[in-house]
């Protein structure tokens, strides 16, 4: 493969402002997590991430992409109380996203379509912090007296307490699926302090931090102040007022607060008098996190440390807890803005972000004991595209879309011939830029591979250009928009995609809406492609949802979000995926023939006006009783969908594999020199074919728990391919990576004329994430496992013993890695020195079966653990070899690869070097490719070394990176 490493893409990283998980900490769950749980990522740009935890894999899900001046300063999420419907049955609360930037509206997000849903908004100042009234627990009694003195009506829903600029508090009710503004809590004081942080005491008191050394409790049942705690004056030669960036509260009402001078103060949650304070910081405390227990707190600042606070025991009898600094390292690069804390039996991690743009997830209760996790700044869905043979990379974000070319190595152009006196054009060239016109950012574009015609979406409309080269060497692109049809105007999309042969244009809409616009093209390059003005509909399977547990909520629609699509080859399959991992297919049936009149109606929607409302609704069950006809062809769901199962994790790469056959012809000719015309008859006055598409229909799948299908779409099963090559077959080193899949890049030989019979045709697909690049030879089986290198990996002397062994030199067995949803453990040699971590035990006098006792985790290695390789594995890999034809008896697969050409053909390949990645695109036409070498692409990478951030602080031993970056200390 023929690699452009590109770093001139300036993908602008935005910084994180705020973090929040979907459900508090529950140390009485024993799982990773409720399944609906969610971390809220709010950026400076006005992005919010929605990311999967998991189990520890984290996904980023979506984006709620923002607009113009607008910047996400707060996230709270609320759980509505359970409801019924008519039939008495109860539904799961909803959970809903709340957040608020630089103005004075709190916004409630619609999870299933990305937008704003509602604002609430009043009399009072800019919107500083936000905090969600605690939720009642279902074993939790309610005093409805007390309740209803805040006339909240329900009592189970939880309220918003928000803190303003001008020194107010508002409460917000959510009660009965609304936002509205309740009541202002506390008018301005007379100094018009701002309250730059809130938190809930209970779910009667409120706790706010102002920009007046003051720390101010309110009473919401009567909107009383309870009590004013001050910090004092500020530092000698600083600011006289001491700023409160930040208040929490532990379970057992401990009130916390990190203030500007860098100091964590520990406050009686009863009496409110001040019990310890302790200073670790070199600059401001932005933000504070307490762990479920209440017995840990973390701190972050400008100072970039994240320091961890323990409460320990007296040394004395008698001798009351006190708070402690155990540990302080820097995970960022910059100021530490935000953080958030989940716990559960098994998972247990810190959430933090700040300017340096990067999510990282840090362990709490094996903080020490097990690696932090770095979490990728750059989008999961790549915002890079290509047109191959016009060498063209188009990349966009915000409201700009920017076109370079790509130009080939001097090698090559000296072998093609290109150069031939001409002087060398430049490495790369930017040679066209759109700046979209509105408030609203791009959600996702499209260019065709012949560089002809590019789409841009935003979720209010979408828009055409049409693209010209104004030369041969070193041109620059003329665009000019396209019109659209008027009913097309103002129809945003979330996505954009054109079809392989440029025929049709794929839009998924802000409600997840699949919608095909037909384009015709002349074959006059000088003409104006034109868009038929109907748009075809194609409706999905109604899916029965997963029935939730009514103490998780509910995402509502959410999960039902188109997250991908995919197109065959020929462009007559078309497969869109769900967050949830159900699967649509869609082919295109007939004969295309041009002779015909395109649709300037749509059947539908005649069908539809035309009948009664008994008819009407028949219809709407049976969508495809009308099909749309474009030149005698038309859409329709395939009649195998429902064959294809359900996947475990959405889907994160999922493409067709490409044609290694050229196309066959696209309409039989029969003998009379005429093509098939289907004429309308008194029984059928609107004829259309049912002729399928023969080409290639294997989709291949790799999902967020990086498991991989294939399907053979049409016959709605698992091809042959993947029943002998499961995602047990996969290596190990690729199955532990932690970093999720983005996307890939296909690498196709077609059979040459040369080639011996029986011989396997190259198909390599290279998968990528952000810090890595894998190969797979999809045209053969993968070797086992076990058999790579002619010893099993787990087994270093290769006997293929697959019971449970002890480690050499630790008399331990081989355990699966158990980690709480950040890094992997941190391997025992580096733990340092100290106190013993494990004893042995022994039964009986003689000392016979001795094992280990883990001393941390509680556990001995006798338990009934769950081995390394599990008889499961064991037996998918009898089932494997007899797939693969097989005695059943075990036996060995060659896993270094066979000669081809002189060289090793090598059935996977993978690499570290490239990071981070924003996306990889091919570049180049069908012999622009190295001699033999496979496919040329382009590699984009957006290192954190070239994203312009702001100046950081530098400590006072920190001379070298003061030095170095002509920074002073602050």
């Amino acid at each position: 493969m023929d690699v452009h490493r590109c770093r001139f893409v300036p993908y602008p990283p935005s910084a994180i402002n705020a973090l929040a998980f979907s459900h508090s900490s529950s140390l009485a769950s024993s799982r990773k997590g409720p399944p609906t749980l969610r971390l809220a990522v709010g950026r400076a740009n006005g992005d919010i991430e929605i990311w999967n935890p998991l189990q520890g894999a984290w996904h980023q899900e979506t984006i709620f992409h923002g607009a113009k001046d607008r910047s996400i300063e707060g996230l709270v999420w609320t759980h509505d109380p359970e409801d019924e419907d008519k039939s008495g049955h109860k539904l799961p609360g909803r959970l809903r996203l709340f957040s608020i930037g630089y103005s004075t509206s709190v916004t409630e997000w619609d999870l299933g379509t990305r937008r704003p849903l509602r604002h609430a908004s009043g009399n009072y100042g800019e919107l500083w912090c936000m905090a969600a009234q605690p939720r009642v627990q279902p074993t939790e009694k309610v005093d409805t007296k007390t309740v209803n003195g805040v006339e909240f009506g329900i009592t189970q829903h939880q309220a918003l307490a928000v803190g303003c600029a001008d020194g107010s508090l508002v409460l917000f009710s959510t009660a009965d699926g609304d936002l509205q503004f309740h009541k202002t809590l506390t008018r301005p004081p007379k100094k018009k302090a701002r309250v730059l942080s809130i938190a809930w005491q209970s779910r009667n008191v409120v706790i706010a931090g102002h920009a007046d050394s003051t720390i101010r409790v309110f009473d919401i049942r009567n909107g009383q102040q309870i009590r004013a705690m001050s910090l004092g004056v500020g530092p000698q030669g600083g600011p006289k007022e001491i700023l409160v960036w930040s208040v929490k509260a532990t379970v057992d009402g401990t009130i916390v607060s990190g203030d500007s001078t860098g100091t964590v103060s520990f406050w009686d949650g009863r009496y409110y008098s001040r019990l310890q304070r302790i200073t670790t910081h070199k600059a401001d405390i932005l933000d504070i996190a307490v762990s479920g227990d209440g017995e840990t707190v973390f701190s972050g600042g400008m100072d970039r440390r994240t320091t961890l606070y323990r409460r320990t025991a007296g040394s004395k009898p008698g001798e009351k807890r006190r708070w402690a600094e155990i540990a302080h390292q820097r995970f960022h690069s910059h100021d530490v803005k935000s953080m958030a804390v989940f716990e559960t039996k098994k998972l247990s991690i810190l959430a933090s972000g700040g300017l340096d743009t990067v999510p990282i997830v840090v362990p709490i209760r094996e903080f020490g004991r097990e690696h932090h996790r770095t979490l990728s700044s750059l989008p999961q869905q790549p915002p890079v595209a290509s047109a191959p043979e016009k060498r063209l990379l188009l990349s966009w974000w915000d409201r700009e879309v920017s076109i370079w070319r790509v130009s080939k190595s001097r090698e090559a152009q000296h072998v093609s011939g290109i150069l031939e006196g001409l002087p060398h054009p430049p490495a790369k060239k930017l040679v066209a830029k759109v700046l979209v016109q509105g408030e609203e950012s791009i959600t996702g574009a499209s260019i065709l591979k012949d560089g002809s015609l590019l789409a841009v979406s935003t979720l209010s409309e979408i828009k055409i250009f049409r693209l010209r080269e104004s030369g041969l060497i070193d041109s620059t692109v003329r665009l000019r928009k396209v019109d659209l049809p008027r009913e097309l105007l103002n129809k945003g999309a979330r996505s954009v995609q054109f079809s392989p042969n440029g025929k049709w244009l794929l839009s998924i809409t802000g409600t997840n809406k699949i919608e095909l616009v037909r384009i015709v093209r002349s074959e006059e390059k000088k003409e104006i492609p034109q868009l038929i003005p109907r748009a075809i509909i194609l409706k999905r399977l109604p899916r029965k949802p997963t029935e939730p547990n009514h103490l998780y909520g509910s995402l509502g629609a959410y999960d039902r979000s188109i997250c991908r699509v995919a197109f065959s080859a020929d462009s007559r399959i078309l497969v869109v995926a769900d967050l949830s991992g159900h699967l649509d297919t869609f082919v295109l049936e007939g004969y295309e023939d041009l002779t015909q009149d395109p649709p300037i109606t749509n059947p539908n929607e005649d069908a539809s006006s035309s009948s009664s409302s008994s008819s009407s609704s028949s219809d709407e069950s049976d969508p495809e009783a009308h099909p749309t006809l474009v030149y005698a062809q038309h859409w329709r769901r395939s009649r195998t969908a429902h064959l294809v199962p359900k996947l475990a994790s959405a889907p994160l790469v999922m493409t067709f594999r490409p044609a290694t056959s050229p196309p066959s012809q696209s309409s039989p000719t029969f003998t009379n020199g005429t093509t098939t015309h289907l004429h309308p008859t008194r029984y059928n006055p609107h004829p259309h074919s049912h002729d399928l598409p023969k080409g290639e229909d294997r989709l291949f799948i790799l999902t967020a728990e990086h498991q991989w299908y294939e399907f053979d779409m049409l016959a709605g099963k698992i091809s042959d391919w993947a029943r002998r090559n499961p995602t047990s077959s996969l290596p190990r080193e690729f199955r532990n990576i932690r970093d999720r899949a983005m996307g890939c890049v296909w690498d196709v030989a077609a059979p040459t004329s040369s080639a011996r019979p029986g011989e396997d045709v190259r198909q390599r697909i290279w998968l990528y994430g952000s810090s890595w690049l894998w190969m797979f030879d999809l045209g053969r089986d993968l070797p086992r496992v076990e058999d790579e290198g002619g010893e099993d990996e787990g087994h270093p002397d290769g006997s293929g013993n697959r019971k449970r062994k002890r480690r050499e030199g630790e008399g331990k067995r081989s355990k699966k890695e158990r980690d709480t949803g950040a890094g992997s453990k941190v391997p025992a040699h580096e733990l340092g020195t100290g106190i013993g971590r494990s004893i042995r035990k022994t039964v009986g006098s003689d000392g016979r079966d001795p094992h280990l006792i883990d001393l941390e985790n509680g556990y001995d290695d006798d338990e009934s653990e769950e081995p390394e390789f599990d008889d499961d594995e064991e037996d998918s890999a009898a089932l494997l070899h007899l797939r693969r034809g097989g005695d059943g008896d075990g036996g060995e697969i060659e896993g270094q690869g066979d000669e081809e050409g002189g060289e090793q053909r090598r059935p996977y390949w993978g690499t570290y070097k490239y990071r981070p990645i924003l996306g990889i695109v091919p570049m180049g036409g069908e012999d622009d490719g190295e001699q033999g070498g496979g496919v040329e692409v382009a590699l984009v990478e957006r290192p954190m070394f070239d994203v312009d951030l702001p100046g950081r602080y530098h400590g006072d031993q920190e001379w070298s990176e003061r030095k170095d970056s002509g920074e002073l200390g602050v």
